[in-house]
């Protein structure tokens, strides 16, 4: 499991990769379950009245959440790349600029751990703090 973290205009959004022979959620709109790596994260957008109030880059602002987006990828780099997106996307429609939303991808159990005790950078890939695949991954 991967959890993709955007960060922007003072806030956060996560979003998790399910990876290969892990269970990712069963519920209606899920992807076909025969898909390698699942991305799942919650669609949000501005909206006038309703929603939940926010604050994004010092204005407080309302916004909607949609049902969370599942996907299926045949591979990682794919899988991440529209995670990464997805993310951007997010941040976007509620008026952060995409290059001003840092993404990040850690595992789970890293969450929270000081970078000091995390794997060392030979171990990560350079691409965001991403991990890297591994050997039964044919794609890289």
């Amino acid at each position: 499991m991967l959890l993709v973290r955007g960060h922007g205009g003072g806030t956060a959004l996560t979003g998790t990769i399910f990876e290969r022979g892990e269970q990712a959620p069963t519920y209606r709109g899920a992807p076909n379950e025969d898909a390698p790596y699942v991305w799942v994260c919650d669609e949000f957008y501005e909206v006038e009245s309703g929603g939940s109030e926010t604050e994004i880059d010092g204005r407080t602002i309302r916004v909607a959440f949609d049902t969370p987006l599942p996907r299926g990828f045949d591979t990682r780099e794919q899988a991440l790349s529209a995670a990464k997106e997805h993310v951007r996307t997010q941040f976007a429609r509620v008026g952060v600029p995409a290059d001003d939303v840092r993404v990040e991808v850690v595992r789970p159990e890293e969450e929270g751990t000081p970078e000091d005790e995390q794997p060392a950078p030979a171990d990560r890939s350079a691409d965001e703090g991403s991990p890297e695949g591994d050997a039964s991954d044919a794609s890289r």
